[in-house]
């Protein structure tokens, strides 16, 4: 498998983005190895937050968070998914499908070795990180569902996302940085849009970018339905806490909480919250108040 790694300097100065990089070779499911990107931040002994981004972000979406959950004691880990951020990007979007990823994390997973896991996922970091909560159920004790879904193609898409979809397929250049301003309320500064498109130097470093919309299942047949509709079977089981917390201004993901606090039930008496003036990217509208509702999550569930 053929793949860019961006160079170091790119990533050098970026505002509030001061974490040391670690890298874990994994399976590319091809005969090859592929390097993950992660942060690894707070007290070794702390308990394990893992936060998981999606399109077309990177771990700099949590640098904001990561502050409140190491103060209150907690470690963070922030991988970047392959093909964003750090990590290796494969430069064809034939080497992206939704199982390679759930497979290329996986591999991340099981090599970290992390337990007690409390999982914060938003946009295509849920779709793949509630497959790993369903296929590791025993290394996670909760969940913090933000702006996500597990979709099976059993119901249509919204117009919202089919309007988002077939932008990225053929918008040119594809700006991520002006993609994630777009995706917000407060608005990012011109800087922080730079650091959103740090990572690709150019239209070649982007195939996984601009494959993800179209991974997203959307018929009953899709590949990924079965495995999705396997994952929800164990999900319905699990009796961990839930919690969601959503933005009020993303059109895409309205509503979506619902699901979760019906089918899940760990998400009974929790206290979810829905972020008013926050878009798509929470974490930039509100990332300091969702991280201390997590953290008051967890108080709650020891």
């Amino acid at each position: 498998m053929d793949f860019l790694r961006t160079e170091d300097a790119r990533f050098e100065g970026l505002p509030d983005y001061d974490f040391a990089p670690h890298y874990m070779d994994v399976d590319d499911t091809d005969g090859g190895t592929l390097r993950v990107h992660y942060l690894d931040e707070g007290p070794r002994d702390g308990e394990v937050v893992l936060v998981m981004h999606g399109e077309p972000t990177w771990s700099y979406l949590y640098r904001n968070m990561i502050p409140v959950f190491t103060q209150a004691g907690h470690r963070v880990l922030a991988p970047d998914l392959v093909g964003f951020g750090r990590s290796d990007k494969p430069t064809q979007q034939s080497d992206y499908t939704y199982q390679r990823h759930v497979d290329w994390m996986s591999d991340w997973l099981r090599q970290v070795d992390a337990s007690g896991i409390t999982l914060l996922c938003q946009d295509w970091g849920g779709l793949i990180g509630l497959r790993l909560l369903a296929a590791m159920p025993d290394r996670f004790k909760r969940l913090v569902v933000a702006n996500t879904a597990l979709p099976t193609g059993d119901q249509p898409m919204s117009e919202a996302f089919k309007m988002w979809r077939e932008f990225s397929q053929t918008v040119n250049p594809f700006d991520s940085g002006r993609i994630v301003y777009g995706g917000t309320e407060s608005k990012l500064t011109e800087d922080e849009v730079a650091a959103y498109n740090a990572p690709f130097p150019d239209e070649s470093y982007k195939a996984g970018a601009r494959v993800f919309p179209m991974l997203v299942p959307d018929s009953p047949d899709d590949p990924a339905a079965g495995p999705n509709r396997a994952a929800w079977a164990v999900l319905q089981g699990l009796e961990l806490p839930v919690l969601t917390a959503f933005g009020a201004q993303d059109k895409v993901m309205a509503g979506v909480e619902k699901v979760f606090q019906r089918i899940m039930p760990g998400a009974d008496g929790q206290a979810h919250v829905i972020f008013d003036g926050a878009g798509h990217f929470l974490q930039e509208d509100v990332g300091p108040e969702l991280a201390r509702a997590a953290v008051a999550f967890m108080d709650a569930n020891p």
